[in-house]
């Protein structure tokens, strides 16, 4: 999937949270998008030594900030979508300590009473573009 060169990565979070939270939900974020996205982390590589170096993403992935409605708003436009892959990062996942806090709270929240406070996308560029073209980057 990731080799097709009409794909784009963004990864969207809240202006209201601290820089903090902001780094801690994009890093959240793009790890889920590398793990699950085939291809999305290139081969490793070695340098003029030798040396071998873990591959990293062979994609421009953004970090683009804005309001949290337009978050929740971009997460449930990529939802549904068959053609884009999208993860979500909300408030009561960034609230959790422990992976087991977080699913017995997300088995007992319904999805209408999540709130986003992020999104990663990956999908065709157009599509994405509708959805995060006009967001500036994270500072």
């Amino acid at each position: 999937m990731t080799d097709q060169p009409g794909f784009k990565c963004a990864i969207v979070v809240s202006d209201e949270l601290p820089t903090g939270l902001a780094v801690n939900a994009a890093s959240v974020l793009s790890l889920t998008m590398g793990h699950r996205v085939d291809g999305l982390v290139g081969v490793d590589v070695k340098d003029a030594d030798g040396v071998t170096h873990p591959g990293i993403i062979h994609t421009p992935l953004p970090i683009l900030v804005a309001p949290r409605e337009r978050v929740n708003t971009i997460a449930r436009a990529s939802a549904g979508r068959d053609d884009m892959f999208f993860v979500g990062f909300s408030s009561l996942a960034q609230a959790c300590r422990t992976y087991e806090e977080y699913i017995d709270k997300m088995g007992a929240t319904p999805t209408a009473e999540l709130t986003s406070v992020g999104v990663g996308l990956y999908g065709p560029r157009k599509q994405v573009n509708k959805l995060v073209g006009s967001l500036p980057l994270l500072r």
